[in-house]
């Protein structure tokens, strides 16, 4: 790709010059740096940028495939100060794969869990930066077709209080779940049972 307007070479990588952690909190930390960004001419020139740390997520739009049902969950989001409508999602632990943090934390928010291996089809929409002018959290988002499951006693943390429920395509479409990670999840939903009703 031709580049052009600018005097950025973009081909060479960013130097940091100088990095801080101003804040440090229970899930994210944000960092103050001074980085160099090369010159075409060969100079630099220095920008100040803060970044929000956070660990990667998951997120599930979850389909109960006997009954066409989804799974969708409400909860208090300080971001929009909005008691939001949504999907179930959680932070990856250390080390965690993306499929087990998905199993793990749909078990842990709404107890539903999968019979067996056999039971879960994964339709993966792909990995993507929340806001990634501004965070450095990579969302891991799927849509999980169940065949079979169960339930399992739910363990919210002491601070989570977490509504969920069965909800039909259209009732979930009319939510009006206003989060970006859980509408690329439906939109790649709305796809393949597009793709399917025209097939």
């Amino acid at each position: 790709m031709e580049q052009n307007g600018d005097i950025i070479d973009m081909n060479r990588p960013v130097t940091v010059l100088e990095r801080d952690t101003v804040y440090q909190g229970a899930v994210f930390s944000v960092e103050d740096m001074r980085l160099a960004l090369h010159a075409r001419d060969g100079g630099d020139i220095v920008v100040r940028r803060q970044v929000m740390r956070h660990a990667p997520c998951v997120v599930m739009l979850v389909h109960d495939t006997a009954n066409d049902r989804y799974l969708m969950e409400r909860e208090y989001r300080a971001g929009s100060d909005l008691f939001a409508y949504g999907l179930p999602a959680g932070l990856m632990d250390a080390g965690e794969e993306v499929m087990a943090a998905a199993l793990r934390e749909l078990r842990e928010e709404t107890g539903v869990v999968p019979d067996d291996a056999d039971a879960v089809h994964v339709d993966h929409a792909g990995a993507f930066y929340s806001s990634e002018g501004m965070s450095d959290e990579l969302a891991h988002i799927m849509v999980l077709h169940l065949d079979r499951w169960h339930t399992v006693p739910r363990h919210l943390d002491a601070d989570e209080h977490v509504w969920s429920a069965w909800v039909t395509w259209d009732e979930l479409i009319q939510a009006g779940v206003t989060s970006s990670n859980s509408m690329i999840a439906i939109q790649h939903e709305a796809i393949r049972r597009l793709s399917r009703a025209t097939a």
